[in-house]
């Protein structure tokens, strides 16, 4: 202390003052001191992500079809299942709103998927039966509720969906062909996962499942008919940018 006073100059000498200041204070009240600073000068915790907003985005996966066929004129060859994989990739749009932990949305997507499901059958004798069914697009409309975890965030989603379908039954027995083709409107259900991985870019995987009504083909000729319902699931990972 006397090495500290000393050491005192009336000009110019204002760090001593200070150090002496300091040197007299019990440890306790210094370490307290630099525990507050040390607090003071952390950087603040970032933000929760808000998932309020609407996006735009690209998705690419895969999807398959399954159909049960009949067929009037020779059920026992006519009559079966079929189902076909197909690529499936295209785009959707929607927006979300956020509250609490709680997320809303809706969207929409379009998606070119080209199946086709078929079979041959001619177990009760020749010649047989052959039926298929194209598809050419998935599209649906769903809002979605799902949960928030900072930035990820899961959901559950349902709605409608609609696809353009072409339905060929041919009868090699009677021997006849039967066609039909038109866009379905059913309904479709799913899940999925988003990890926003930057402030406006959000990746994602989906899964859907879609059924639509039977597909009716009619040959008035011989007479007979063949049905054929649809059903389709896709699984997709995709990117959205964030608006």
């Amino acid at each position: 202390m006397l090495t500290c006073l000393r050491s005192l100059r009336p000009k110019g000498h204002s760090p001593w003052l200070a150090a002496c200041f300091l040197a007299l204070l019990p440890a306790g009240v210094t370490n307290v001191k630099a525990d507050e600073m040390a607090m003071a000068m952390k950087a603040p915790p970032a933000p929760v992500y808000n998932w309020s907003g609407c996006y735009v985005g690209a998705n690419l996966g895969a999807g398959a079809s399954g159909s049960n066929f009949t067929d009037t004129n020779d059920p026992g060859d006519g009559n079966g299942s079929a189902n076909n994989i197909g690529f499936a990739g295209g785009g959707q749009v929607g927006c979300n709103w956020q509250t609490g932990t709680l997320v809303l949305g809706l969207e929409g997507d379009f998606d070119s998927l080209r199946t086709n499901p078929n079979f041959f059958n001619n177990t009760n004798g020749p010649p047989g039966v052959q039926q298929s069914l194209t598809t050419n697009y998935l599209a649906t409309v769903r809002p979605r509720i799902g949960i928030a975890a900072d930035r990820n965030f899961a959901y559950i989603t349902g709605g409608v969906a609609a696809t353009s379908a072409s339905y060929t039954d041919n009868n090699l027995t009677a021997p006849g062909v039967a066609s039909v083709s038109q866009t379905l409107a059913g309904w479709t259900a799913g899940a999925g996962w988003e990890h926003a991985f930057a402030d406006r870019w959000i990746f994602r995987v989906e899964y859907l499942i879609a059924g639509f009504p039977r597909m009716t083909a009619v040959n008035t000729a011989v007479p007979f008919t063949g049905t054929a319902d649809l059903t389709v699931q896709v699984l997709r990972a995709g990117v959205n940018f964030k608006f």
